[in-house]
């Protein structure tokens, strides 16, 4: 019962939120409008068309794709956050705090600086799910250790992945241009403007098949969270289980860093709250961090838009503004439980 109040209050959350998002700015479109303008492109005659002459345009061309990629990008880092934890067996595993997200971004800035264009307008998202899961698995081989992995060594592995690619992306904005620097800025700070559905559209499929692949792996990791030996006994393949996981996480954070930037503590908050509500069940904890990452991004993106007038506020740092000081909680709980670093 509290599953399905929690699953449906946060799809009404995020109906109510996507039509109100869609509306605000510069150009104001009340939410009927917004409603009239989805149903009359899908052939239904329901609701009024905005009243403001450019407003269908504004709506269809600007701010749809934005809240588009706000809902799809929320839903990954949520999803790549719940995945990281899983298999770390670590409340603390969260792709921007170990180095995933800098990782992917590190991947995208090269492509940037060095004009490639092996995979044509998907380029950009390949190499940041490669560098992604590069990092991944560099972050997994060296925080384990006899089956476990200690708070200590998670955290300042991540210190070292984000110094070495924070380093990397130092030499990328050395060796850029005027344009590519701007753009390296705008992948550290982490914003969705300029979103459009071309970006949408390579993302989506990509994003769509993470959280469908995590569907297939969520009772496994429920029959993992008993400890190894009890999940071998259950007839899981514990290494391929995390191998196929690593995996699926680079995809979706690579997804998620290649066209918005690095956005941190989604995919730490996320997963505690629900995780609070509803338990550790892996299936309902996905879907529950399916609907609150995209709720979640959907309104500090609100927020990004229209806490300063005439200024779009890098999203990566809301964000962070949020999820720092529930990082630092997180820190001392486990360290309080743990009776020290361990």
């Amino acid at each position: 019962m509290r599953r399905t109040i929690l699953f449906a209050g946060l799809g009404i959350a995020l109906v109510i939120m996507a039509l109100v998002s869609a509306g605000t700015g510069q150009l104001y479109v009340s939410p009927s409008e917004v409603f009239g303008s989805i149903m009359h492109a899908i052939g239904l005659d329901i609701g009024p068309m905005p009243s403001h002459a450019n407003g269908n345009n504004a709506l269809w061309n600007i701010r749809f794709p934005r809240v588009a990629m706000a809902i799809v990008i929320g839903a990954a880092l949520a999803t790549a956050g719940m995945l990281m934890q899983a298999i770390f067996g670590n409340p603390l595993a969260e792709p921007g705090v170990v180095g995933v997200s800098s990782g992917a971004a590190l991947g995208a800035s090269a492509t940037i600086v060095f004009g490639w264009s092996f995979f044509g307008e998907w380029t950009i998202a390949v190499t940041a799910f490669l560098a992604g899961l590069v990092a991944t698995m560099l972050v997994y081989l060296m925080s384990r250790a006899g089956g476990k992995t200690e708070i200590v060594t998670l955290v300042l592995t991540g210190i070292a992945i984000n110094a070495f690619t924070g380093a990397g992306l130092a030499f990328l904005t050395f060796l850029g241009d005027q344009a590519a620097r701007e753009q390296i800025v705008f992948w550290q700070l982490g914003s969705l403007n300029g979103s459009r559905w071309q970006q949408f559209g390579i993302i989506f499929p990509l994003i769509a098949f993470g959280i469908i692949a995590s569907f297939f792996v969520a009772r496994r990791l429920d029959l993992l969270s008993l400890g190894e030996k009890s999940a071998r006994h259950l007839g899981v393949n514990v290494e391929l289980l995390r191998i196929v996981v690593i995996v699926i996480t680079a995809l979706l954070v690579g997804a998620a860093v290649a066209f918005a930037g690095i956005i941190a503590f989604v995919g730490l908050v996320i997963p505690h709250l629900m995780r609070m509500v509803i338990g550790p069940a892996h299936l309902p904890l996905l879907i529950a961090s399916v609907l609150g990452g995209s709720l979640l991004l959907l309104s500090a993106d609100l927020v990004a838009r229209t806490a300063v007038p005439m200024a779009d506020l890098p999203i990566g740092m809301l964000t962070s503004l949020v999820g720092g000081p529930f990082f630092f909680w997180l820190l001392r709980r486990a360290r309080k439980r743990a009776g020290g670093w361990a």
